[in-house]
């Protein structure tokens, strides 16, 4: 513990850089190392820190994001209104936004198997299994949507089980079932780009997590659904949500994985983000802008309540 006058002392130091001498007699090593690391911080002081980083997130985000919604209402609120509520646009709100909540709740279950399976289990192979899950995140997306649509389409490996005369097509009727070029293929591919994201952030806290709590719990008398939904979830709950918004975050803004496989029909598997393309592509800056805005309030919309959720969970659990 250090005495009074030494901690005023390093106060000092700490605030002004340099501070009044302390003799020996009334320091004690303790006192010495800790003054020495107030008086020599590794980065600057609070003002020109703070300063830097406002700089810099203003550079990076805000101003990019400000001229979004500059650049959509310049021409009136009734421009900006017909551009971002036409049907089509509408349609692809529905698919986007839709298709990477359910991808994200998919992901949300079996990324938690998997980050089970190989912080608990030990088995041949599991560390090429473990190196696979980075697969999305090293593979470009532009690859990834061109073996999805090779797999997936009618004449794929697995989409010719389920076309017509097919292993698996009298299970779904005559007609069997498409996958890809149907909303069902952009669900498939924003759940192979979602995955990693609750894996990598599940991993660490069952690592760190005591099998010893659920011993014990086991010990007393609970069965495995009231070890897991009391002793496991808890903890992981927060965990689970930050891999649950990094895959909603992701999903949503997704272009070059599901733009092979989606068919881009129109009304039925546009996304928002081909639908910006599009506009771009048409020089109609304006409408492009808009879709933009409309995806931004949403998305930080969705993501302000999940984080809020986890925050909840986290002092929840705290308690």
């Amino acid at each position: 513990m250090l005495a009074a006058s030494s901690r005023k002392h390093i106060a000092n130091a700490g605030r002004l850089g340099s501070g009044p001498a302390l003799s020996p007699q009334n320091m004690n090593k303790t006192d010495m190392v800790l003054l020495s690391m107030a008086r020599r911080r590794v980065l600057p002081g609070f003002a020109p820190t703070l300063g830097f980083t406002l700089f810099y997130l203003s550079l990076i985000v805000l101003v990019p994001l400000a001229a979004v919604f500059l650049k959509s209402s310049g021409h009136g609120f009734d421009a900006f209104w017909t551009a971002a509520t036409s049907p089509r646009v509408m349609a692809s709100y529905r698919l986007s936004f839709g298709a990477s909540l359910i991808a994200a709740f998919i992901n949300l279950f079996f990324g938690l198997i998997l980050a089970w399976c190989l912080v608990r289990y030990d088995f041949p192979g599991r560390k090429l299994v473990d190196a696979l899950i980075d697969l999305p995140f090293a593979l470009p997306t532009a690859v990834a949507g061109i073996a999805l649509t090779a797999l997936y389409a009618p004449n794929g490996w697995v989409g010719s089980l389920f076309a017509p005369g097919g292993a698996l097509a009298p299970l779904f009727g005559e007609g069997g079932a498409k996958i890809a070029f149907t909303p069902l293929g952009v669900l498939l591919a924003l759940i192979f780009i979602g995955l990693p994201f609750i894996v990598r952030t599940v991993q660490p806290v069952l690592e760190d997590m005591e099998t010893e709590l659920e011993e014990a719990a086991a010990s007393l008398g609970a069965q495995r659904w009231q070890t897991f939904r009391l002793v496991v979830l808890p903890t992981l709950l927060p965990a689970l949500l930050t891999g649950f918004a990094l895959a909603f975050a992701r999903a949503v803004g997704e272009y070059g994985s599901v733009i092979f496989i989606a068919g881009n029909i129109p009304l039925v598997s546009e996304i928002t983000p081909l639908m910006i393309i599009s506009k771009l592509e048409q020089y109609d800056y304006v409408g492009a802008t808009a879709i933009a805005a409309v995806m931004l309030v949403v998305s930080f919309v969705l993501l302000l309540a999940i984080n809020g959720l986890q925050a909840w969970s986290s002092r929840r659990g705290a308690r």
